[in-house]
Order: C-alpha cells, then sequence, then structure tokens
C-alpha cells in the first residue's frame, strides 16, 4: 500500500531567507470528501503548463495510505466546482540537508497562515529541522488540509 510519512510545523517567516521564496506554483485544492479525503489538486505556474491529481488518503496525522493519479489539469478545473471546501495556497520547495521541505504560505480567509511539511521514508527518520520552524502541529487535525479548507469556508462537513 502507498504510505505517506510527513510531519508537519507552523511557520516564522520572519526568520525565512529571501531565497527560500523563489519559483513557488500556485496550488487551489478542493476536497470532494473529507472522510475518506478525496482531493483533487491543481498547480500553476507562469513558467510551465498545468498539471494536476486526483487523490485519496487513508486516515492518520503522522503515517497514512495515500494514492495518488495525475489527471487533466482541465479535469480537476471542471471538478472544483463539485467539493465541498476549496483552498489556495502557494508552495516552495527548500532543500535543507538531506530533505527538501513543502513550504505552503495560504490565501484568502486562511491568509497569514505558514505550514512545512517534510516527507520521510519513515516515521522514526531523523532530519534537519531549520531555524525557520517552529510547533510541531503533526498529531493535530487542524492543521490537515482538509480540515484547513473546510475552516477557510466556515462550514464543517463530513
Amino acid at each position: 500500500m502507498p504510505q505517506e510519512i510527513e510531519r508537519k510545523f507552523l511557520v516564522d517567516v520572519t526568520k525565512l531567507p529571501r531565497e527560500a521564496l523563489v519559483d513557488g506554483a500556485r496550488f487551489t485544492q478542493g476536497y470532494l470528501s473529507t472522510e475518506p479525503v478525496v482531493r483533487v489538486r491543481l498547480s500553476e505556474k507562469p513558467d510551465r503548463a498545468a498539471e494536476a491529481w486526483l487523490t485519496i488518503k487513508g486516515k492518520g496525522t503522522l503515517s497514512r495510505a495515500e494514492y495518488e493519479y495525475a489527471i487533466p489539469a482541465e479535469h480537476a478545473r471542471e471538478m472544483m466546482p463539485l467539493c465541498g471546501a476549496v483552498l489556495s495556497k502557494t508552495r516552495y520547495h527548500v532543500a535543507v540537508g538531506a530533505h527538501t521541505w513543502d513550504l505552503d504560505a495560504y490565501h484568502d480567509a486562511l491568509d497569514g497562515l505558514w505550514l512545512a511539511e517534510v516527507e520521510l521514508g519513515d516515521e522514526a527518520e531523523a532530519f534537519e529541522r531549520p531555524q525557520w520552524i517552529t510547533d510541531e502541529v503533526t498529531p493535530d487535525p487542524r492543521y490537515t488540509n482538509a480540515a484547513l479548507a473546510l475552516a477557510s469556508f466556515g462550514k464543517p462537513r463530513a
């Protein structure tokens, strides 16, 4: 079974190096279901063709099943109105030690929220902690993207 193992942290943006905030991609994520998570994601950058994925995620915060499939970007655009909740963020990739961190700046109702994620090979894998991360929020279900999408719309849904 495909497995996602990631740890998630709040970010102190005042400590981010300027070079970390280049070449970001705009993500729109829509949730067709939040239990189980069935997400459609569209990634857009001015210098490349849009990309999109359909993702199904199992239960869990640190480690969970994840099935992800590339889909046509136009299909993702067509599915967004079918979603119960949608969020928007800009994602940057930042190399720190042996890992590449995903650094997300959220938009719209979530403006000002920054989260950083590092994907690991196993739950006990060591990683270098950049100076710009603060509290770990991995076990807090309020910081899953599905929960954030629902919160940004102000209407809890199953």
